[in-house]
């Protein structure tokens, strides 16, 4: 077979492409102050896009990560909301709904046939946790849990054990530490059997969790877990608002076991009929779509402000290629003197604006993605690179300066060229 070759017609007009391309870009060449000035409009308006999606694709991919501690199939129960919007009057309405207790844990826990697992657990308090060998910064968490948490939270032992039902009934003095305090609190050594100090309190280490590592910034093997009744004895029970955990079997009874809890939470907290629930529901996936629908309000804001600046610079493109039309009028002139046709002067001048656009956007890009990557680097996870957003970003520079580079093009392809040649 032959070589396919280019047609006679196609090979001209790649021709007068890249010969009007390398005209545009000697042209900007000539007069960098101006472009450099042309172009900054339209980098500071790409820059604002891309360093807030960036970093809000930061934040999102964290979010999922930490919200998925969960296990699968899971959802929490729970008195407030995961995510409060609204003012005090919303938060009054919460404030009065009855604590979530016991005694509906255990009922969901009774009554609940198609979880496969169900935990109770409550954040008692947070602070510094010591051992004999050394102390824990001021920041750990203390877990009251019930055995049903652990594959509901997702918490795998690594060693010894977790909490058990005898823990649980006996309100024994016993706890399992995450992997973080493990390694602060017993540099050594095992600390299944050692002693640890939480709130002045004295516990026997019987198991170590599998480490999760960092999410947000922040370290999800903080934390210590101790009998939800030993918690509830030692830090009181009136005001104790638990969270109900229930894994569901598979993917494929998920909703029938949140409609079967639903029901029995009704019921034993006596909603009334056509109520609404006085308590939340909510799932790794409603936390993740609720964390979504909160920033884009922050999107939405983002692209109309950088469009307003894409704008400007669009104006401001139009304003210095009519500059420079009147500028290089002669040799407009003296171009169409030896034959250059309408669609070469007009494609030479919408390529000036384009390229001009383009720097602007690709310098825009490149500072997004460092400004919004600097988030990253402050959480301490891996940087993101919003492919779909840079590629649309480079995009609308591409219309920004067909649009506003046309007019200019087009006044400069009808000049007379008579007269032009005149102009001085």
């Amino acid at each position: 077979m032959k070589p396919l070759r280019p047609r006679p017609g196609l090979a001209l007009l790649l021709a007068e492409l890249k010969e009007s391309l390398w005209m545009a870009t000697d042209a900007i060449r000539a007069h960098k102050l101006r472009s450099a000035l042309t172009l900054l409009g339209v980098l500071i308006g790409v820059f604002s896009i891309i360093v807030v999606m960036t970093a809000m694709r930061v934040l999102q991919r964290n979010v999922e990560s930490e919200l998925s501690q969960l296990g699968a199939h899971t959802f929490q129960v729970r008195k407030w909301p995961a995510v409060q919007f609204g003012g005090p009057e919303t938060w009054e309405k919460y404030w009065r709904r009855k604590n979530i207790t016991e005694a509906h844990g255990r009922a969901v826990i009774t009554r609940a046939t198609l979880a496969r697992h169900v935990g109770l657990e409550r954040v008692f308090w947070s602070g510094e946790v010591s051992s004999r060998f050394d102390k824990s910064p001021p920041n750990v968490t203390l877990f009251g849990a019930t055995p049903g948490g652990f594959p509901t939270r997702n918490w795998v032992v690594a060693a010894g054990r977790a909490i058990t039902d005898s823990d649980v009934d006996s309100a024994r003095d016993v706890v399992v530490l995450a992997a973080n305090v493990a390694r602060t609190l017993f540099p050594f050594g095992s600390p299944l059997g050692e002693r640890v100090k939480v709130d002045g309190i004295n516990y026997t280490v019987v198991g170590v969790l599998e480490p999760k590592g960092a999410a947000l910034g922040g370290e999800q093997d903080n934390f210590v877990i101790i009998p939800l009744s030993t918690g509830l004895n030692r830090y009181g029970r009136l005001w104790a608002s638990l969270s109900i955990l229930v894994q569901a079997e598979n993917q494929e009874t998920y909703d029938d076991t949140v409609e079967q809890v639903r029901g029995i939470l009704r019921t034993v907290r006596k909603v009334e009929p056509g109520a609404e629930d006085d308590f939340e529901i909510f799932s790794n996936d409603s936390l993740i779509q609720q964390f979504k629908n909160f920033t884009f309000i922050v999107r939405v804001v983002v692209a109309v402000v950088s469009s307003i600046a894409l704008l400007a610079a669009g104006v401001g493109i139009m304003n210095i290629m009519l500059v420079s039309v009147t500028e290089r009028t002669r040799e407009i002139g003296i171009r169409r003197a030896v034959g250059a046709k309408k669609r070469n002067i007009m494609t030479q001048f919408i390529l000036e604006a384009i390229v001009l656009c383009e720097v602007g956007g690709l310098l825009g890009v490149a500072l997004g993605l460092a400004g919004g990557n600097a988030a990253a680097w402050y959480l301490e996870v891996s940087p993101v690179i919003p492919v779909d957003w840079v590629i649309l970003g480079l995009v609308i520079c591409s219309l920004v300066g067909i649009i506003f580079g046309t007019y200019p093009a087009y006044k400069a392809a009808n000049l007379d060229p008579i007269e032009s040649l005149r102009y001085e």
